[in-house]
């Protein structure tokens, strides 16, 4: 019901480009007492325009609205895209969404952003319309915008490549991944190395390379580390089918049913296809030393 100062994106993975945008609206939602408000949309436009584009996203819709939660932004505002609202002109999308629902006073905005019906109408476009329902546009310079491109394009390659420190410099926190405790094969167990299987329900949520990763979770308000295979369990299994496996050190929690975010630090290896369970059985000892090396410094910072 307040007024509000506006900024409108997809914010997927919420890295540092973003998190500049974000002070920038704090800092004028303080100046100029306005709740300072982030308009995105879901499904991404590409999933409902281009359906089959394969697209691939860094955060999952529940991570973005946590993560930004964090950042002292007073409303976050998740409009359903559909292929309805993508048919909206630019002056009805700007009249009913950004004028009657937002009360915006004030849009921080893309030198190049594009809205309305077939993506037509542009900055220039914004700042008419906010003479006629009296709001302010200020405009991202293009420089900002290209870092913002740049830094989701780098984040999204240095996961597919398996730089897990560097996509994590980028979002300036750790890359997550959320899903739920589902039954596996047991075979962890067999090796002495009990795993909780996590299932990702959301098709379109990026998964790094495959390998064995140094994690870690907040599980009952406690805090666990432990290591992560991303893979196809070769030395295992003849089946070609994902997945994602964690052992927890010092854990023992039922963890089946419960929903976890997990926090991958660090990459230790690539998956490999073993001669034999015992030639595994000494590797994850193996990178069972790497990670609390890892953890051991991790902590002390």
């Amino acid at each position: 019901n307040n007024p509000t100062v506006v900024t409108i994106g997809t914010f997927d993975g919420v890295h540092i480009g973003h998190r500049k945008i974000i002070d920038r609206l704090l800092e004028v939602g303080k100046i100029e007492s306005l709740e300072p408000t982030i308009l995105t949309f879901f499904p991404h436009p590409r999933m409902v325009l281009q359906k089959g584009s394969g697209i691939e996203l860094i955060n999952t819709i529940g991570e973005r609205k946590m993560i930004l939660e964090k950042t002292g932004i007073a409303n976050l505002v998740v409009q359903p895209f559909t292929k309805e609202f993508s048919r909206l002109s630019a002056r009805d999308f700007v009249q009913t969404i950004l004028v009657e629902e937002l009360h915006a006073k004030k849009i921080v905005i893309g030198y190049d952003h594009r809205f309305g019906r077939n993506r037509t109408a542009n900055i220039e476009d914004l700042k008419k319309f906010g003479k006629e329902f009296g709001f302010e546009v200020e405009e991202i310079s293009k420089q900002a915008i290209e870092e913002i491109a740049v830094s989701s394009t780098k984040i999204r390659k240095a996961l597919k490549n398996g730089e897990i420190e560097k996509a994590n410099t980028y979002l300036s926190a750790p890359f997550l991944l959320t899903g739920k405790v589902v039954n596996g094969k047991s075979l962890g167990k067999k090796l002495g190395f009990p795993t909780a299987n996590l299932q990702i329900e959301e098709s379109y949520k990026l998964i790094p390379k495959n390998g064995v990763y140094i994690v870690k979770s907040t599980i009952d308000a406690e805090e666990f580390f432990g290591m992560m295979n991303i893979g196809v369990n070769p030395t295992i299994s003849n089946e070609n089918e994902q997945s994602i496996e964690i052992h927890f050190f010092d854990l023992k929690k039922d963890l089946y049913g419960k929903t976890l975010k997990i926090d991958l630090l660090s990459r230790i290896r690539d998956e490999e296809k073993f001669d034999s369970f015992e030639a595994l059985s000494k590797a994850m000892e193996a990178d069972k030393e790497v990670s609390l090396r890892y953890i051991e410094r991790f902590t002390k910072h």
